[in-house]
Parts: C-alpha cells; structure tokens; sequence
C-alpha cells in the first residue's frame, strides 16, 4: 500500500480556507433567498436547470446528472417542490414508462423574482472581492479540477 502524501503547510492552509469559504457562502446564498422568495439554495439550483432546458423540461435522470445528486435526493426535492407547484411531472410521449419534470409557471415566476437578488448576493459576496484576473484564474483552476472530476467518474 503506498504511504499516505500529507498536505503540507501551504496546501493545508488552502484547503481548509477553500473549505470554510465554500461552507459560509453557500450557507448564506441559501439564507439569502429564503428570506427573499422562500425559495432554497436547492430549489434554485433545480430550477435554473429547468429554465435553461429546451421548453422548460428535463428527464429525471438528466436533472440528476446536471445536479450531481443521488436519486432519492432529487426523488424527494422534486416531491417537496412538486407540492408548492414550482415544477411538474409530465408522461414522455417516446417511452410510456418515462416522464419529464418541468418548470410550471409558478416555478418560472418564482425564479424570475429570486434571481436578481441572488446574483447580486453572488456578486457582494464572492466576485466583488476578486479582481479580473483572478476571476479568469479561478475559473482556471475550477475547470482544471472539474476535468479531474470528470475523468474519476468515468472511470467509475
């Protein structure tokens, strides 16, 4: 078995800060729309997938990929936003054992009046501490780790 690679001081000082900083924003984006349309961080995530999907609509497993979330997670996130009428479930007309989750209208209207305060959370809180260039760098070294990412799932 090979011996175990520790982080050292610099790696470790930057994860940890990687991790608190991706903990408290997402902590406060989500407490942000809550309190600003009832809407969670969650319910965001599911519904900009939707609004960004060809007629509103998505299959569930494609949703599931999108978001990166197990089955049962989305299964019971759906059901729960499936009750406050912000999406659907519709019959697939190609495969009678299929449906599609789409954006209802409630849910459409829902994210149009989340989004702008959302984005301006996003922006006071995260790119309006970061110069151009280390925006440009972050999304650098995020595409960097996301092909990681990809290539462990495939191999998966």
């Amino acid at each position: 078995m090979a011996e175990t690679r520790w982080l050292d001081e610099g790696q470790q000082r930057a994860w940890r800060a990687y991790v608190g900083m991706q903990g408290r924003l997402t902590a406060e984006l989500n407490r942000q729309l809550q309190s600003t349309s009832n809407l969670s961080l969650a319910d965001y995530d599911v519904l900009v997938q939707l609004t960004d999907a060809p007629d509103g609509r998505l299959r569930p497993f494609e949703l599931q990929r999108a978001l990166d979330w197990e089955q049962s997670r989305l299964s019971h996130h759906l059901s729960r936003m499936q009750r406050r009428d912000l999406v659907g479930r519709e019959e697939c007309g190609e495969d009678g054992r299929g449906a599609y989750v789409v954006l209802t209208d409630a849910g459409r209207q829902a994210i149009a009046d989340a989004a702008p305060g959302h984005v301006d959370a996003v922006r006071r809180l995260f790119f309006d501490a970061l110069e151009p260039d280390e925006v440009e760098t972050l999304y650098r070294l995020a595409s960097a780790v996301l092909d990681r990412l990809d290539a462990a799932a495939a191999r998966r």
